[in-house]
């Protein structure tokens, strides 16, 4: 049994819309990076269907790429928050924009 190209372009499409709402719609930071990592893995996803579809390994090629580029990505906003809570001792978005400097 074998799915077909456009359910796994479905789910990725649902799966990036959702990562994206979480971004726009949530204040807290962890969450933001959490919605961001969605994202990545949706992309990735399309890439790995699109890759099935038309039998080449570049779409697993570019899910190699998205995974080390999520892994610098957790790593940067992980120091980033870090930061941000140490010294306004909030995860708030709208907080961090107040930020003077």
């Amino acid at each position: 049994m074998q799915v077909s190209a456009e359910y796994g372009l479905l789910l990725a499409s649902v799966l990036f819309t959702l990562g994206l709402i979480g971004v726009l719609v949530r204040r807290n930071i962890i969450f933001m990076l959490v919605c961001v990592e969605i994202m990545l893995n949706a992309a990735g996803l399309a890439f790995i269907v699109a890759g099935s579809k038309w039998t080449q390994a570049d779409g697993q090629v570019m899910f190699i790429f998205i995974l080390t580029m999520a892994a610098a990505e957790v790593s940067v906003g992980l120091a980033l928050i870090l930061q941000i809570y140490h010294q306004l001792k909030t995860l708030d978005g709208d907080a961090a924009n107040s930020m003077k400097g």
